[in-house]
C-alpha cells in the first residue's frame, strides 16, 4: 500500500510540472506575439531571454535537487553497504561546499577516520552551523514573493513569480543541509509549490471587500489610493505567508528524512511556524522601501547640491 501510494504521488507531481510547463509555454507564446508587432528582432530577443531565465530559474533548480543525495535512502541501506558511507561523504562534501563554516567544522567534515566517526561530526556540523541558516533563507524568499506580488498586478507573472521563488527556496535548503528529502516527499513539494502559485494567480482577483469589514472599509475608502495600494499589499503578504509554509514543510521533511543527521522532532505544524515568522518578513518588507526612497532622494539631493556648487 506504501508503495502504490508512492507511485501516485510521483504521477500526481509530474502532471503538475507538465501543467505549469504548458501555462509557461502559453504565456511566453503570448507576449512574443506581441513583441513581433514591434519587430521580430525583439521577438527572439525576448526567446532567448526566456531561455536563459527558464534554465537558471526553474531547469536548473530542478536538476540541483533531483541530483542531490537522499540520507532516507542510506537509512533504508545496511549498514554495511558501502553505499552508506558514499552518500554520508557526499553529504558532507556538499556542506563543506554550500556553508560558509569555520575551520573548525569543516575540519570536522574533511578530517575523520570511518563512518561512524563522519556520522558524527555531521550531527555536530548540522546542528552547530547549519540550522541557524534555514529560517534566513526562508525569511529571504518570503520577502521577495512579498514584494513581486505586491508590485506586480498581472495576475499570470503572479503565478510564475511564486513558483520560482519557492523553487529557489526549496534548492537553497537542500543546497545547505546538503541532502534532499525523499522522491514522495519531494513530489508532495511539488504539488504544495504549484497549488501555491495557483492560489497566488487567483489572488490577484481578490476584492478587498472580501477580508476587511465594511465598517473598516469606509473609512479607508474615504483615503486617496489607499484601497488599491492596501488590496496589493494583502496579497503580497498572503503569498509570503504561503511561501514560508513550504519553507517550513521542506525543512521539517529534511529533518525528519535526515533524522541520523539531528535528533530534533519538530513539535510544531508548518503553518503555526509560519505565522511566527511572518511579522518577520512583513516588518523587513516595510522598512525595506522607506530606506530606498531616502536613499534615493538623498543621492538626488547630494547630485544638485554639487551641481549648484559649480
Amino acid at each position: 500500500m506504501e508503495k502504490k501510494t508512492r507511485y501516485i504521488w510521483y504521477v500526481i507531481a509530474i502532471a503538475c510540472l507538465i501543467l505549469f510547463s504548458l501555462i509557461l509555454i502559453a504565456s511566453i507564446i503570448t507576449v512574443g506575439e506581441r513583441l513581433r508587432q514591434i519587430s521580430w528582432i525583439v521577438e527572439m530577443i525576448f526567446y532567448i531571454l526566456v531561455v536563459i531565465v527558464v534554465f537558471f530559474g526553474i531547469i536548473n533548480p530542478i536538476r540541483i535537487i533531483v541530483s542531490s543525495p537522499s540520507l532516507a535512502i542510506a537509512t533504508s541501506l545496511d549498514e554495511r553497504d558501502a553505499r552508506v558511507y558514499s552518500i554520508y561523504k557526499q553529504v558532507a562534501k556538499n556542506i563543506v561546499k554550500n556553508n560558509d563554516l569555520p575551520a573548525e567544522s569543516q575540519n570536522l567534515l574533511t578530517n575523520y577516520h570511518g563512518k561512524d566517526e563522519l556520522l558524527l561530526n555531521l550531527q555536530m556540523v548540522f546542528e552547530a552551523n547549519v540550522k541557524k541558516q534555514l529560517n534566513h533563507i526562508i525569511i529571504n524568499h518570503s520577502k521577495t514573493v512579498m514584494i513581486s506580488t505586491a508590485i506586480c498586478q498581472s495576475a499570470r507573472f503572479d503565478m510564475i513569480t511564486v513558483f520560482t521563488v519557492n523553487l529557489q527556496m526549496i534548492k537553497s535548503l537542500v543546497q545547505k543541509c546538503g541532502f534532499r528529502p525523499t522522491a514522495k516527499n519531494l513530489s508532495k513539494l511539488t504539488v504544495n509549490v504549484f497549488s501555491t502559485a495557483l492560489i497566488a494567480e487567483g489572488l490577484e482577483n481578490m476584492r478587498l471587500e472580501d477580508i476587511v469589514p465594511q465598517s473598516s472599509l469606509n473609512v479607508i475608502s474615504e483615503i486617496p489610493l489607499i484601497k488599491p495600494v492596501l488590496s496589493s499589499v494583502m496579497q503580497g503578504i498572503t503569498n509570503a505567508l504561503m511561501t514560508i509554509r513550504i519553507g517550513c514543510v521542506t525543512r521539517r521533511y529534511l529533518y525528519s528524512d535526515g533524522n541520523v543527521v539531528t535528533k530534533e522532532e519538530i513539535r510544531k505544524a508548518a503553518l503555526k511556524e509560519a505565522l511566527v515568522i511572518l511579522p518577520m518578513v512583513i516588518a523587513d518588507t516595510i522598512t525595506f522601501f522607506p530606506k530606498k526612497v531616502v536613499k534615493f532622494f538623498s543621492g538626488r539631493s547630494k547630485t544638485v547640491d554639487e551641481q549648484e556648487s559649480y
